[in-house]
């Protein structure tokens, strides 16, 4: 059982579907030393669990994330800190897109700065309307470098260099155009519409879809030669996985597909 204390609150229904939810709204669930550690043991434990499905990152409070804990920061002014705490604030973030399950954002409030970023890794993400999102360590003298790795790989870069170098904030609206989240639904409806995009996923086998999202951001990093000679064999060895040999069959036969048990 969650300790109701804890940094991170996590839970997980009978479906494989993950909740871990950042716990300290007074403090606008900043990405401290101590939600960092615990963020990254929640990951650890979904990537242990063959029978996980789905992971959504939630948050309790008016804000998603503010980033960094500015305070923890500036109390340690001095570099081996700041490298340790990046590296792993990286490794979190990297553990993210490892995992073989989809990661989805629950988006309620603001989500700035390494929020943002937090955002901008996770594999989906459906907002709340009244959201907004920015990168503005530049308010503070501090380019958010991090933060802009998965931003820029996300939505256009002229669009993405505008919110890093003037600290301007984006509406929940704006981030749906620009590609950060993908759906904006009102507050009253977010956890009806994430039901709705889990029940879409929760359909479709695990095994491809974790072939599917190594395959998408593996490819991404290469060469459109490379990436091709890539999608073609994850495409191939998928093709050859009774999952998709029984979802040809059902196709063909004009039925709905029955997974096998794996």
């Amino acid at each position: 059982m969650n300790d109701s204390s804890a940094p991170v609150l996590h839970t997980r229904d009978d479906r494989g579907v993950n909740w871990l939810t950042l716990n300290r709204p007074a403090a606008f669930n900043t990405l401290s030393e101590e939600m960092l550690a615990a963020l990254q043991a929640a990951l650890d434990a979904v990537g242990a669990d063959p029978a996980a499905r789905i992971v959504v990152l939630a948050a309790e409070g008016k804000a998603f994330c503010a980033g960094h804990n500015l305070k923890e920061m500036r109390a340690q002014p001095e570099l081996a800190y700041y490298q340790k705490l990046f590296a792993q604030c990286t490794r979190m973030m990297l553990s993210i897109q490892a995992l073989p399950v989809p990661v989805l954002a629950r988006v309620q409030g603001v989500a700035t700065a390494a929020g943002c970023q937090l955002v901008a890794q996770c594999d989906l993400a459906v907002a709340a309307n009244h959201a907004s999102f920015g990168v503005n360590g530049i308010d503070v003298g501090l380019f958010c470098a991090t933060p802009s790795v998965p931003l820029v790989r996300n939505i256009p870069a002229k669009q993405a260099m505008e919110m890093l170098l003037t600290g301007g904030f984006i509406s929940a609206e704006e981030a749906r155009v620009r590609g950060l989240v993908n759906r904006v639904v009102a507050p009253e409806a977010l956890d009806a519409e994430i039901e709705q995009m889990l029940q879409a996923i929760l359909a479709k086998p695990r095994e491809a879809i974790a072939m599917g999202k190594a395959l998408f951001y593996q490819q991404r990093e290469t060469g459109i030669a490379a990436a091709y000679q890539l999608a073609g064999q994850t495409m191939a060895c998928n093709m050859v996985h009774p999952v998709a040999q029984e979802g040809v069959q059902a196709f063909i036969d004009k039925r709905k597909p029955q997974w096998p048990a794996l």
